[in-house]
């Protein structure tokens, strides 16, 4: 078939017909396929002049022309697969966007190469001059590499993470608004608590009590919405998850704090009473504390106090009548709730379908057992699903005990259900959920950063595999206030679960001996704060875990004993202490890749036995959080890509002679350091780093001037100088980071202008600089960055950009909205 034929024929007009169909259907593949169809409609003059040019082409280009033609065909095909693959399926579309990515290789090397040199060499001696032909060709050629490269993982709107929490947020205020989010039931318990809460003077202790998964965390966080709640406690509520292995003094701390009318972070020398008050303590502030995921009376008893003003909700599986002054027990679904609650999610609307088979829906949703959880996550696997596949669940669910006998166990067998049809990868991704602690935000960064390691797959493919979870209602995403676009931090997005997903993960990970196991998980912290006597059995012979995952109190040298771990590639330690031994095994893990150490005490603490790390060779990722960090001389990690520092006190350890950074980390990609009060300042050795890709430094409240040779990073993509308030200016050298695409400098509200060459940034795609009352002006050079498209700010500093605004068309300013800290929506 020759090229002519291809452009002038069927699949011209077929083609064309897809693209317009994708730009109506896909945003995701909006903009990519409005930019393909310029860049057919631009070449087929051209090719047209081919047609009618009256030239006979040799056979050996004519073979080359119907080369060129077949792979266009094989674009065509692969369109088709775009189309009409489900949005939902994520993992699925990011497969076709590698196969697209490998195919626009194709046609790019093709159009450079032959179709260059011998078909518009033709064109151009018969018909018109050269370059201008060439030119021509280049640009089209231009736009269809855009168009593939977009469809890898979504540009200008902050991809597929981004979208996938739109998603979720839409999905549940659409919810809410159809189905009163579980129905009629919900807001019948919503008005029966309230009326516990704000109706009556004499409870100050409520219980919303209910077997796993019924729907009680969602109850309580309604309440916490509602206008009416909101107002009579002027915003005063605080909402806090205790869990199975809670830290109690750190809660304890948290409540008396907000109690107290403080409620920043409160440091080691808070005082805290060993006992909460019951009588003595008088407020005339309304305050409502919200106590979510409690398990024990005596941990319990520790947190609740009596002080007039103040109320509490407790939100349990049990009940603890010496406590409650009232009790709310949730109440399971009733047919036509849980009916309409699954077909949100299996089909995307309230009822059946009228092509569904009827009979054999009501058969799986009365196998769910009218529990919320099981409705959703049952109902999100079969979405897409063949009736034969549904049948085959259906069976099934059939075959074991109904929930309503030893619920939790049948709960979560049944649940299993639902992950034994994902693919592979994806299914080992959601069994890694169970590694970290209960009822804690995972930051999506250490997730992806995991994935990357263990499973061997890049960072777009792990950003897929979250959304496939979070479709599968397997996973949720929590999004921070400010969170959006595609350059969102770490800390913005986070990751939570269910407690019985997160059982069900464990229970499908734990079913090989203990020794052979892939993740070897302490789901809790054990009451000694020790590890596990079932690992000290196995102390002479290694473990096979791939992922090890521990959660203890303080530990001592002589706590630890000899355990080893030779295939290990992930450690995770959390602990709750003041001071923390580093394991000795950690020594010998010649496979280590990725390493997060978290400590969830109340202050900060120390860490023994950092000689570990020198014996790191192949450490790729270092997550640091809550620690003071430890003296860097004469530690060099050059495998190390990413590290993390979070919430830590640095001690000076980044100052000085001997902590060379560049030299400790001389492949370092990406470095984040948030929270981290005590830094005034960076060292010059961080400007010799330049492999560093991304930069971040983030709530470093005392952060006053960066180093002046920072330029020096010229492989730098993105800058977030989030809230540095002390932070008064820009070295003027970052102007020569070429490669610079954002910038993040909210909250830094000393500084006071740009640097005057900022122009120099051609790259630069997004400035994000909310709250910034102090830049006045702009530098002239503004108007020369050529790829700025989006600046957020604020209302007051809006104006300052409208003469660039009207010099680049294609610049859109966003005024940021006012955001108010509710502290519900914090633990």
């Amino acid at each position: 078939m020759a090229l002519n034929d291809f452009f002038a024929g069927e699949i011209a007009t077929e083609l064309m017909k897809m693209l317009i169909s994708i730009s109506r259907k896909s945003l995701l593949c909006r903009t990519s396929a409005d930019q393909l169809r310029t860049y057919i409609n631009e070449l087929l003059p051209t090719i047209q002049e081919i047609k009618y040019s009256g030239v006979e082409l040799p056979a050996d280009r004519q073979r080359q022309l119907d080369r060129f033609s077949e792979i266009l065909r094989s674009g065509v095909e692969l369109s088709h697969k775009v189309l009409n693959s489900n949005r939902w399926n994520v993992y699925k579309n990011l497969q076709l966007a590698k196969k697209m990515e490998k195919l626009e290789k194709t046609v790019s090397r093709f159009v450079q190469g032959p179709m260059q040199a011998h078909i518009l060499a033709d064109v151009h001696h018969a018909r018109v001059e050269m370059a201008e032909r060439f030119d021509r060709v280049d640009a089209s050629n231009q736009r269809l590499e855009q168009y593939f490269s977009a469809m890898k993982i979504g540009v200008g709107g902050g991809g597929w993470i981004e979208e996938a929490v739109s998603s979720m947020e839409v999905d549940e205020s659409g919810v809410e608004g159809n189905l009163g989010n579980l129905g009629v039931g919900l807001e019948l318990g919503k008005k029966k608590v309230k009326e516990m809460v704000i109706g009556r003077n004499d409870i100050w202790v409520v219980g919303i009590c209910g077997i796993g998964g019924s729907g009680k965390t969602t109850l309580a966080r309604e309440v916490c919405k509602d206008e009416q709640v909101r107002s009579h406690f002027k915003e005063r509520i605080l909402f806090l998850t205790v869990s199975q292995s809670p830290n109690v003094e750190q809660l304890r701390a948290k409540i008396w704090g907000f109690i107290m009318g403080n409620q920043g972070f409160i440091s080691s020398n808070y005082v805290v009473p060993q006992r909460m008050p019951q009588t003595e303590c008088r407020s005339e502030v309304q305050r409502l504390i919200v106590l979510d995921d409690v398990w024990s009376l005596s941990v319990l008893e520790h947190l609740v106090c009596r002080v007039h003003g103040c109320k509490f909700i407790v939100v349990s599986r049990e009940r603890f009548p010496t406590i409650f002054n009232a009790t709310y027990e949730v109440e399971l679904l009733s047919k036509e709730e849980a009916l309409a609650l699954f077909c949100h999610h299996a089909f995307g609307q309230k009822s059946i379908p009228l092509d569904a088979d009827s009979n054999l829906v009501n058969q799986v949703v009365t196998e769910c057992g009218r529990l919320p959880l099981a409705l959703k996550v049952i109902g999100a696997s079969l979405r897409d699903q063949t009736e034969m596949f549904w049948a085959s669940v259906k069976n099934r669910l059939s075959q074991g005990q109904s929930i309503g006998e030893s619920y939790e166990i049948n709960l979560i067998d049944r649940m299993a259900i639902s992950t034994n049809h994902l693919p592979e990868m994806i299914k080992e991704c959601f069994l890694d959920l169970c590694s970290f602690p209960e009822d804690k935000k995972i930051p999506l960064d250490v997730l992806t950063n995991m994935w990357v390691e263990i499973h061997d797959i890049d960072q777009k493919e792990a950003f897929a595999i979250v959304v496939e979870l979070s479709n599968k209602n397997l996973l949720t995403l929590v999004k921070e206030a400010r969170a959006g676009g595609m350059y969102s931090s770490c800390f913005e997005i986070s990751v939570t679960q269910h407690d019985i997903l997160r059982d069900l993960a464990l229970n499908l990970s734990n079913r090989s001996s203990i020794r052979e196991r892939r993740r070897l998980v302490m789901p809790k912290r054990e009451d000694h704060g020790r590890l596990p006597k079932q690992w000290l059995r196995y102390k002479d012979r290694p473990f096979e875990a791939q992922i090890v995952s521990v959660h203890t109190g303080e530990m001592k040298e002589e706590d630890w004993c000899h355990l080893e771990f030779p295939n290990a590639e992930v450690l995770i330690i959390n602990f709750t202490s003041n001071e923390y031994y580093l394991p000795p095994f950690i020594a010998k893990m010649p496979n280590l890749r990725s390493l997060i150490i978290i400590n969830y005490s109340a202050s900060y603490a120390s860490l023994h036995n950092v000689s570990v790390f020198q014996n790191l060779t192949n450490l790729r990722s270092l997550w640091l959080e809550k620690v003071s960090t430890p003296q860097l001389s004469g530690t060099i990690m050059k495998s190390l890509g990413k590290l993390f520092i979070v919430l830590c006190k640095l001690n000076n350890s980044l100052e000085g002679k001997e902590a060379n950074l560049a030299q400790a980390f001389p492949n370092l990609s990406e470095l984040t350091l948030d929270h981290c009060d005590d830094v005034t300042e960076l060292p010059s050795s961080i400007c010799e780093i330049h492999s560093l890709q991304n930069l971040s430094l983030t709530n470093c409240h005392n952060l006053t001037k960066l180093p002046s040779e920072l330029g020096k990073l010229r492989s730098l993509g993105i800058l977030r100088l989030y809230a540095c308030p002390e932070l008064k200016s820009l070295p003027s050298s970052i102007c020569d980071m070429i490669k610079l695409k954002y910038i993040d400098i909210s909250q830094c509200v000393n500084l006071a202008m740009f640097p005057n060459e900022i122009g120099k940034l051609v790259n630069l795609e997004k400035i994000d600089m909310r709250e910034c009352p102090m830049i006045k002006s702009l530098p002239k050079s503004t108007v020369s960055l050529k790829n700025l498209r989006l600046v957020i700010c604020d209302e007051e500093v809006q104006e300052v950009w409208n003469e660039v605004e009207k010099a680049k068309p294609n610049l859109h300013i966003k005024v940021s909205e006012q955001y108010y800290d509710l502290d519900w929506l914090k633990e």
